[in-house]
């Protein structure tokens, strides 16, 4: 079949794409900014097209030719994401059935009831799913909890929190019960539904992995898999989920503005009220993958550094969906409609440009910033406190980068290996900005050039670059002379 996926820079898409791939299916990726897959292993077995999914301009033109179409688009995160997941389901679904596509599958949330205190994170996945089974073309509505595998929102929160408090004082809601499901098991239904399902089924089926338990027993099934001390998880009734998504944004790298609706979406019991797509999607001979098995596996990929995709490979609702026209960085003040600030730096390096580039490949996560770390550490509490991703989000490889990744607070903008490395900013900020490193070869040997950018937004903007330029000959500085002198102290090529 040819199968259209939504969705395919973030977290599901980004692994459901090679998997069809691998079933024999053609592929098309519908994608904001296509730049962002240009990396992707599989990128050229794909067919790429942009488009965004809440507007219809060129979206029956995407769409057109396919047989199944995939929805995996949410806008988690995003102030306004009910109205937006509204409109795009209802612009995408109309736009399907102009195409002539047969069949829409959907990965939703777990059916939140009728119960007036459902979160709206909730209400919001279940009205997505209600626009499509009530639309012109078929629909399958997958309905999962806790998704558990390497790199999603829901293990990165569950890691964090059983990892560093070995005594936790939780809310409530850690006693309710979730049905978990592993990565694996939602990838098998999602490749297997266009081909087992029949195109006039058109209905939502729940689906879960065997195993039920509360959030407080996957904390401690977590700490025996990962071979920690048994952890001692402590209720305190008053702490809210408000307070509960702060607390989660300050010991895990998933911020406030992630973990709020994940959080309220904990409020309530979330277990299969049904197992029916087995009629058409046999459970595999082994059976669906135990919690225990699905960390372990997780555990294994993150432990190995071949995560495949991350919750932060999704754009953040504030940063540009798209790089602006900045090659090289914006630096035409006639062309940003006003001040462009820049910082530059370069120095000769004692080394060649392949030992230079490795270090600039590998910085951010583990390794650090190269200077000042107080001062980078502060730099994304401040981010964290204003709701930001701040520092956290890490890196997927420890020494591999990828165009549209996401590394701390910054995204992968350009990579040209060996010598550019461009990083646009996703902080909360009054402005835009960039920075860009190069190893270019010089006399046998290695100059490092360092940039960076920064456009102002209004008055706040120039406040904000009149604040922090003191401290640039110390960050910036100390950043450019402690990469060279890493550079230098490399091993030399064999």
């Amino acid at each position: 079949m040819r199968c259209l996926v939504t969705g395919a820079t973030g977290y599901v898409g980004g692994r459901l794409v090679p998997r069809l791939l691998a079933a024999g299916h053609d592929v098309r990726c519908l994608v904001r900014d296509p730049g962002r897959l240009r990396d992707e292993p599989w990128a050229d077995q794909v067919e790429i097209v942009k488009g965004d999914v809440t507007n219809p301009d060129g979206l029956v033109d995407a769409l057109r030719g396919c047989d199944v179409a995939y929805y995996l688009v949410h806008t988690l995160g995003h102030r306004d994401f009910v109205r937006l997941d509204r409109r795009g389901a209802e612009v995408f679904t109309d736009a399907a059935a102009h195409a002539g596509v047969r069949r829409l599958i959907y990965l939703g949330g777990p059916d939140p009831g009728h119960g007036e205190q459902a979160s709206d994170h909730l209400r919001s996945r279940d009205e997505v799913a209600r626009i499509m089974l009530a639309g012109p073309v078929p629909a399958v509505v997958l309905r999962a909890a806790v998704i558990i595998g390497s790199g999603s929102a829901s293990f990165e929160m569950l890691r964090y929190l059983t990892e560093r408090l070995p005594v936790m004082v939780t809310p409530r809601w850690v006693r309710n019960r979730v049905q978990p499901i592993a990565i694996r098991d939602v990838l098998r239904y999602l490749v297997e539904c266009p081909t087992r399902i029949p195109e006039d089924v058109n209905r939502a089926f729940d689906i879960g992995g065997p195993d039920v338990l509360t959030y407080a027993d996957m904390m401690r099934r977590y700490a025996e898999v990962a071979d920690l001390p048994p952890r001692l998880v402590l209720d305190v009734p008053a702490l809210t989920p408000e307070l509960s998504a702060l607390w989660v944004g300050l010991v895990t790298p998933v911020p406030s503005a992630i973990a709020r609706p994940l959080v309220a979406s904990l409020i309530h019991e979330a277990i299969a009220k049904e197992h029916n797509i087995r009629e058409y999607v046999p459970d595999p001979p082994e059976g669906l993958t135990g919690f225990a098995e699905a960390v372990r596996l997780a555990l294994a990929k993150v432990r190995d550094a071949d995560v495949e995709t991350r919750w932060s490979d999704a754009s953040w609702p504030w940063a540009p969906a798209a790089p602006l026209p900045s090659d090289p960085l914006p630096s035409d003040p006639d062309w940003s409609g006003g001040t462009v600030y820049t910082d530059a730096r370069d120095r000769a390096v004692a080394a060649p440009p392949a030992a230079l580039w490795r270090v600039i490949e590998a910085i951010g996560g583990e390794h650090g910033w190269y200077s000042f770390p107080l001062a980078w550490s502060a730099r994304g509490w401040l981010d964290r406190l204003a709701g930001g991703v701040g520092l956290r989000r890490g890196r997927r490889d420890p020494q591999r980068l990828m165009v549209g990744e996401a590394l701390d607070f910054w995204r992968v903008e350009e990579i040209v290996p060996g010598s550019l490395l461009r990083l646009r900013a996703e902080m909360r900020l009054p402005g835009r900005a960039w920075l860009e490193m190069r190893a270019e070869p010089e006399n046998g040997r290695a100059r490092y050039r360092q940039r960076a950018v920064f456009l102002p937004h209004g008055l706040a903007g120039h406040a904000y670059w009149a604040m922090v330029w003191p401290f640039h000959a110390v960050v910036f500085g100390g950043m450019a002379r402690n990469i060279a002198t890493a550079a230098e102290r490399e091993p030399p090529d064999e």
